[in-house]
């Protein structure tokens, strides 16, 4: 239930696993990997499958093109969600993973970072030395806040705690300044609470009432194990809920913060102590080990100003078991199996996950966190097919051009708005597969047999990193993501997309897929993250990553009219009785659908009129019609009840079947595709429309 660490997590967004014996060796050979390779039939089979033709396409397409899956897929217990798309190629890329990292930590060779990731991963896997350590590792820092009695103690050990990734009362974050890109300063966001959300908190519906009661539970548990007696650790538990719903009261609602210019206060220390003089942050920042930051940006001050509010009439024996409850939810995976199982309780009551993943898919997570890039560079070398990246890069430039060609059919767009977002739009930077500079890891040792001080090495070794750009330029080759990851992203600060090798696979990619199934999955996504540059977030941002005004004021209401259409339509989606998307936290992700699906179908387009219409791969299906079903298809998903309710509450994407039907139901070429009439729920009279 920790925050993530980065201001990615407000502005950077989501589209949205036999080793050979070069492993000995640090040399990256990307093309010299054996990719997967598919006949037309497999191909075809594999589409079929998982369709439910017997549902009309104009009702319900998302259950025509993903049925078949659902209908016979059982979602594994180590899951909350599965899906077709990320889960499963997730699942390979851990079978990749494991087969290294095994090999790493049993024999590695003469190859120095091989080793330094086995000993990690090997440290991890030692469930006896975690038993035998038992809770003597947290003891330093134990001994810290028993020493705290008053806001000089408290901000002391709160520095210290964020090395750790703790992060109690907030959270500190080195990212670019909004309104100069060029250099990285600190970043104060809210935080502080152990529940997912402030609605946990907050909300008095019985399910919200009944969850708090199993955190409060599950907080004196923890405590207990610490050592405390139990009657203490229950009544510290109260005191700990307590003070989180406090700071849950002055925090900001997540559709809020999504308001970038409400999120920029940038003041010098002097301003931030003026802000909150009840707390000395000078001792947090010596705590942290950075006495000499100076420009911060608040991006909530009501919260920093509301926080220290409450910890100045909060108890010392309050505050100190609320340190201890932070520092032994940060450390509790890296402890004994009583503090591992009991962590994964209570996320079970949010996620409604069956079963905790097995130790080797932990110690392989744990170990990307660690030494991303490293593990990166090796997945790569195995993993990554050569010709993958000039394959994708041809989809991207593709979607630039639909994008471009499209903008003069915007009534709503003048010709000045209309050219600064081509201008935008050709400096983007596209990243491909992995980083053109590695990480450098030569500093960051690991031990054998010691995973919680691996793990507050690599913790620290990070921090540090982040702490020590601050007051520099922007590095514009770094990424935020490791190469096996999952995913992608747009970074509006410098105005990139990024596509980690781990997603350039099927169903997203495949070199054997035919143009319409590569243009309908994988198109999709590069025209989603193309979209966010122009999104209500990413469009305030120009092409140099300054947060500025760029549009004509004119063009900007009218995107403002036509965005709301958006928010109101998904906020209508009710996936569960009573409970519906939020349109205004997921606006963002919900205009990248749209765009970049349109985008892709007249990119696919482009391409059939330069290169002709390729051969049909199903009999009965146009190639145009397999276009929408493999898009779809890269989505089809099954999830826990609890965990669609979770990410209702916190997550800024639509639940992914609204991700299928939200965008085909209102684009006018998907009806002309399958002969929707109109008034039917995949061709609706009102429909909405941005990019």
């Amino acid at each position: 239930m920790n925050p993530t660490r980065s201001l990615q997590s407000f502005l950077i967004i989501m589209c949205l696993v036999p080793v050979a014996a070069a492993l000995g060796t640090s040399s990256l050979h990307a093309a010299g990997a054996a990719p997967e390779r598919l006949t037309p039939k497999e191909v075809a089979d594999s589409v079929r499958s998982c369709m439910d033709t017997r549902t009309d396409p104009c009702q319900d397409f998302y259950r025509y093109a993903c049925g078949g899956w659902i209908d016979s897929t059982k979602m594994p217990g180590d899951y909350p969600e599965w899906d077709r798309g990320f889960a499963e190629i997730t699942e390979r890329n851990l079978a990749v993973l494991h087969d290294m990292l095994d090999a790493a930590s049993a024999n590695p060779g003469s190859d120095a970072d091989l080793a330094k990731l086995g000993r990690f991963y090997g440290a991890c896997m030692d469930e006896a030395a975690a038993e035998k350590a038992g809770i003597h590792p947290l003891d330093p820092m134990l001994a810290e806040i028993a020493g705290v009695k008053d806001a000089g103690g408290l901000m002391s050990v709160a520095g210290r705690l964020n090395r750790m990734s703790a992060r109690p009362l907030f959270r500190l974050l080195t990212e670019a300044d909004f309104k100069d890109p060029n250099t990285d300063i600190a970043h104060i966001f809210q935080g502080g609470i152990g529940m997912p959300d402030r609605d946990y908190y907050l909300k008095d519906d019985d399910r919200y009432k009944t969850l708090r009661e199993q955190y409060e539970s599950h907080v004196g548990k923890m405590l207990a194990m610490l050592g405390e007696k139990q009657e203490d650790a229950t009544r510290h538990a109260k005191d700990i809920l307590a003070f989180e719903t406090e700071l849950a009261k002055v925090s900001w609602p997540r559709a809020d913060l999504r308001n970038v210019e409400k999120i920029y206060h940038k003041l010098d220390i002097g301003g931030l102590k003026q802000l909150a003089p009840q707390l000395p942050w000078d001792n947090f920042l010596r705590g942290a080990g950075y006495p000499g930051v100076k420009d911060i940006n608040v991006a909530v001050p009501d919260f920093i100003k509301g926080m220290a509010e409450t910890v100045a009439k909060t108890s010392p024996e309050t505050l100190q078991a609320y340190l201890r409850w932070k520092l032994v939810d940060a450390a509790a995976m890296q402890l004994t199996k009583a503090f591992v199982d009991e962590d994964f309780v209570i996320q079970s009551k949010f996620t409604g996950q069956e079963e905790i993943q097995p130790r080797w898919k932990r110690c392989i997570n744990a170990t990307d966190e660690a030494y991303g890039e490293l593990l990166g560079r090796y997945f790569v070398e195995h993993q990554f097919a050569g010709d993958s990246k000039t394959k994708a890069l041809d989809i991207i430039h593709g979607i630039e051009g639909a994008f471009q060609a499209n903008l003069p059919s915007l009534a709503w767009m003048d010709d000045t708005t209309r050219g600064r977002a081509v201008g935008k739009m050709s400096a983007i930077i596209n990243k491909i597969g992995y980083p053109d500079k590695w990480r450098d890891y030569s500093k960051l040792e690991s031990k054998k047999g010691d995973y919680y001080g691996n793990t507050m090495a690599a913790r620290a070794f990070d921090f540090d990193r982040e702490m020590a750009k601050i007051g520099k330029s922007v590095d514009r080759t770094e990424w935020g993501m490791s190469p096996p990851t999952v995913n992608a992203y747009y970074n509006p600060l410098v105005n990139e997309i990024v596509f980690p090798a781990g997603i350039l696979q099927r169903p997203f990619f495949n070199r054997d897929f035919t143009p319409p199934m590569n243009y309908g999955a994988m198109g999709m996504v590069v025209g989603h993250e193309l979209t966010h540059g122009f999104d209500d977030q990413g469009r305030k941002f120009d092409a140099h990553g300054q947060l500025k005004e760029w549009w004509e004021p004119a063009v900007s209401a009218k995107f403002d009219e036509r965005a709301s259409c958006v928010a109101d339509l998904y906020s209508s989606y009710e996936p569960q009785p009573g409970i519906h998307l939020n349109g205004k936290l997921t606006l963002g992700e919900n205009i990248a659908d749209m765009g970049g699906l349109k985008e892709a179908f007249r990119a696919y387009q482009a391409w059939v009129k330069k290169n002709g219409e390729p051969p049909v791969l199903i009999e009965g299906m146009t190639n145009d019609q397999l276009f929408f079903i493999a898009f779809a298809q890269s989505w089809c998903t099954l999830a826990q009840p609890e965990f669609e309710r979770l990410m209702v509450t916190t997550n800024p994407h639509s639940l992914p079947k609204y991700r299928v039907i939200g965008p085909v139901s209102n684009f006018p070429d998907f009806a002309r595709t399958f002969n929707c009439a109109e008034g039917t729920p995949m061709r609706p009279a009102k429909t909405c429309e941005v990019w």
